[in-house]
């Protein structure tokens, strides 16, 4: 009688930390593109954006649909505790951008990740401002995110005619509260008017995105409106955008202190984490999130 040896399958021992979810399957969701984001704009479909900081919660956000993944300097307040944005380095920035950027390709993510251009990294030149981006789009970034118009306008210029996409911030701009003098509704009033010649001026420059923070729905309706070529992304701005983000930990009912009026937690509903991406972005794409009477000014 011969010895017959049945081989029985390896199997691969679970990693003690977890693994990364599926990602959005390439049949379910091309890869979101500059030109796409233009096209959803035309047709008036409206733009999920969430804040991400590591690689699991961008493989899950993305396996949830969201089309933009911003990572925010806010992860200076969210993740390291931080009183503002002032105090995130670049570095801190690229660490992030880089982990986020790995976790996507880890799960082929599809979503269009944007990075934040933090304090002291773009105010002093140009030239600075483009080794700024250089760092963060050899990181991952598809886009960079910087505050502020006026004198803005001529970086965003410099840096698009170099291939740089550039998403454009007004009205409350963290970066700056010192000077704002605190976390308050921007816009109001007079200064609606200067807000909408900075929004003008940054299109023409190139922007093709604007995030409007804590701005009176009715200014950014009528910007929404008028901008053609440059997707508003409202957060505290109304339901008029063309968009809408939020910090991740917010829409998840995860907030260190007061939650701001313009987050709804979506945990509140939901059984998990990942039915809580998808009703964000289902309410972001049905324009149910946002209520003006609830979540804007």
């Amino acid at each position: 009688m011969s010895n017959i040896t049945t081989s029985q399958p390896e199997t691969t021992p679970a990693s003690p930390y977890g693994t990364l979810p599926p990602a959005s399957t390439p049949a379910s969701r091309k890869p979101v593109s500059l030109p796409r984001l233009a096209d959803m704009h035309a047709r008036g479909e409206k733009i999920s954006m969430l804040t991400a900081y590591d690689a699991t919660f961008a493989a899950m956000a993305d396996a949830a649909g969201v089309d933009c993944l911003l990572v925010g300097d806010s992860l200076g307040m969210v993740c390291q505790g931080l009183n503002s944005t002032v105090g995130v380095s670049l570095e801190t920035m690229r660490y992030h951008t880089d982990s986020v950027s790995r976790g996507l390709r880890r799960v082929q993510g599809t979503a269009w990740l944007i990075a934040d251009l933090p304090f002291g990294s773009y105010q002093e030149s140009r030239e600075q401002a483009l080794r700024s981006a250089t760092v963060l789009m050899q990181a991952g970034a598809h886009m960079v995110k910087l505050e502020g118009g006026g004198w803005t306008t001529e970086t965003v210029r410099f840096l698009v005619e170099r291939g740089i996409p550039v998403c454009a911030h007004l009205g409350l701009t963290p970066q700056t509260v010192h000077a704002l003098g605190g976390y308050r509704v921007q816009g109001k009033g007079d200064a609606g008017a200067l807000l909408k010649q900075h929004a003008h001026a940054l299109q023409d420059a190139g922007a093709t995105m604007l995030v409007l923070e804590m701005v009176p729905a009715a200014l950014a309706a009528e910007l929404t409106a008028e901008l053609k070529h440059c997707a508003t992304i409202g957060i505290g701005a109304g339901k008029a955008t063309a968009g809408q983000v939020l910090v991740l930990h917010d829409m998840l009912g995860i907030n260190l202190g007061k939650m701001p009026k313009f987050v709804r937690n979506f945990m509140a509903d939901a059984p998990g984490v990942l039915p809580a991406l998808k009703a964000y972005v289902q309410a972001v794409k049905d324009g149910s999130f946002p209520d003006d009477q609830l979540h804007a000014w």
